[in-house]
């Protein structure tokens, strides 16, 4: 594929990028990575480039105010075939096609030098103000690269700016050991010359550099081209350096220069010395601020699933042994999206602003997790799940997850009072569970997934499903109703005893119960129906239907979770079976 050249008036006013046969590509002062904002004669959006009927094409756009000039005519629409150019303002455009390829038969250089870091760092610039100028501009590269091949692309053109004996620079990737493929990839590469020759890095060089882990570099000439070309590896190389990126996560990224020397020198390797000097130090730089960059989307992604309270306790202590797998003391939350399906059918026409809507109310879970030191686990669908007591011990980590719970409830529940509010219509059903589980980090740093599973796992998601079938929105299992009562005053949270029931799929019976929020935020259900409510509960337990029953009248009918008990002792005509144990079997999940 040919590459395209834009150079503005200054040298530093340029970029080399691939075309592509399958996309098009856009030019102006705003496009992103095939932007020109130097040259204020480039509209935002100016000309397009497109490949059909075999020739690439280039088209101005109807916003490009200014014209596009091609073979010397202002022209809108026009065939580019590689070697031609156009010029927009002072930019010119050039289509290229030069090949590049591994030297791997150049000859033997006249000269091999090797650098040590040290040495180069206490020697002074011979003309250090011009050095640390384009230096000061690579922070600002790094910083505004959206990828990686972004950044490539800024960093060949800041070394041909900060080299000027350079013809070439190329950032260069050796693949890791054991994959296929080439044994180099060049990343990106430019030249100063447009059409003059191809490109080929040293082979040998470039293997030298990594090998040792240091600066290398090669002199093939030193002098006039009648007097050296014999030892001349190319036409526009007499000499070629390859400078490693130190670091470990760029340990195989390598920058690589190639040039001639003007005249005869005393001694070449004295004349590059300075280059060397600087593109090591542009090396080392580069390291430190990605390696700050990488330090920073690791945060970044961390906090997705860790509150703040917990990524400070993570920052003084390393990640990878806080963040790996193990036994804990947890409390599990699962929260489910009611009233998707009903929206699906409704908003089939507007699939896109359902998705908002769903991740809005995904929003509201994760922040209430996270505002209460919680890890966001996981998600299913229209589901989230969170935990506490992981990475770091959370004595109260069964109080925060009930609170957490209760806000998502108010939330939602305020939301649903608000006509044509995004939320509205929606409800959710929030399981929780506490107990020893296995909870740790999966994935890579950039890619994490953290997790927990167990059987308390499973029981927090099967509360959470059994909060359509007991109509409570949310459910606890016994050991956290219990630890709740304990610890957390009826003004913060309030826990009803609802019923022994049997999970469907499960052996084990489970003492469920409900959590509410405190009397004064909802008193439709006060201390007496709650009393009412489980005196039914223990009647009931006790064989003593007929007292339950009377019990549970004495609970508003507004409350939804006394018709499940109700149903019940109706459907066996208020008489318990003879096998009768105190557990009520779901019969579906």
């Amino acid at each position: 594929m040919p590459d395209l050249i834009a150079q503005g008036n200054e040298s530093h006013h340029r970029w080399r990028r691939r075309l592509s046969l399958e996309h098009t590509v856009v030019i102006g002062r705003q496009e992103l990575e095939w932007a020109a904002p130097w040259d204020d004669k480039i509209s935002r959006r100016h000309v397009r480039i497109a490949w059909r009927e075999g020739q690439w094409f280039v088209e101005r756009l109807p916003e490009g105010r200014n014209p596009v000039f091609f073979r010397g005519h202002p022209v809108d629409l026009f065939a580019l075939r590689p070697g031609e150019h156009f010029v927009i303002g002072a930019t010119t455009f050039s289509l290229v096609d030069e090949p590049v390829a591994l030297s791997l038969s150049e000859p033997p250089p006249v000269a091999q030098q090797l650098f040590d870091t040290e040495s180069l760092r206490q020697r002074a610039f011979d003309n250090p103000d011009r050095r640390i100028e384009v230096l000061s501009r690579l922070p600002e590269l790094i910083s505004g690269a959206a990828s990686d091949n972004e950044l490539c692309v800024r960093l060949v053109n800041l070394l041909l700016v900060g080299v000027p004996g350079a013809s070439a620079a190329a950032v260069l990737e050796r693949a890791p050991p054991g994959e296929g493929g080439p044994h180099v990839k060049l990343l990106h590469w430019d030249q100063r010359t447009i059409g003059r020759t191809g490109f080929a890095p040293s082979a040998r060089l470039i293997e030298e550099a990594l090998s040792r882990r240091q600066s290398v570099l090669h002199i093939w000439g030193g002098g006039p081209r009648e007097a050296e070309q014999e030892f001349t590896m190319s036409e526009d190389a007499d000499w070629a350096c390859c400078t490693p990126v130190p670091g470990e996560s760029d340990s195989r990224w390598a920058i690589y220069l190639a040039g001639r020397f003007s005249k005869l020198p005393r001694s070449a390797a004295i004349e590059l010395r300075d280059d060397v000097k600087f593109t090591e130090i542009l090396a080392t730089t580069l390291s430190n601020l990605r390696r700050s960059q990488q330090l920073v989307r690791r945060q970044s992604s961390l906090s997705q699933f860790f509150s703040p309270v917990v990524l400070e306790a993570l920052s003084a202590q390393d990640p990878d042994l806080v963040l790996a797998p193990r036994e804990a003391d947890v409390s599990v939350l699962f929260c489910d999206l009611r009233g998707f399906a009903l929206a699906s059918q409704r908003s089939a026409d507007d699939l896109l602003g359902l998705l908002q809507r769903v991740s809005r109310a995904l929003g509201v879970m994760t922040r209430q997790i996270l505002e209460r030191g919680g890890v966001v686990g996981d998600f299913h669908g229209d589901s989230a799940m969170g935990f506490w007591g992981w990475p770091i011990a959370q004595p109260d980590a069964v109080e925060r997850a009930c609170l957490a719970a209760l806000a998502i409830r108010a939330e939602f529940a305020a939301a649903n009072e608000v006509a044509g509010h995004p939320l509205a219509d929606f409800r959710i059903g929030i399981g929780i569970a506490s107990g020893r589980s296995v909870a740790g980090k999966i994935g890579s740093i950039d890619q994490v997934k953290v997790t927990v599973f167990g059987p308390v796992v499973n029981l927090a998601s099967r509360l959470e499903t059994m909060t359509k079938h007991l109509r409570a929105p949310i459910l606890l299992d016994e050991p956290t109703a219990t630890c709740l009562r304990q610890s957390t005053s009826a003004d913060v949270a309030r826990v009803r005893r609802v019923a022994l029931v049997r999970p469907y799929g499960m052996d084990k019976a489970v003492d469920v119960s409900e959590l509410l929020p405190p009397e004064n935020d909802y008193p439709q259900l006060n201390a007496t129906h709650i009393a009412s409510y489980e005196a039914a509960v223990e009647a009931l337990l006790a064989r003593d239907w007929q007292r339950a029953f009377q019990l549970l009248h004495h609970v508003p009918p507004e409350d939804r979770v006394k018709d499940f008990l109700t149903v019940f002792i109706a459907q066996h005509n208020r008489t318990p079976p003879t096998d009768w144990d105190g557990v009520i079997p779901m019969t579906t999940k």
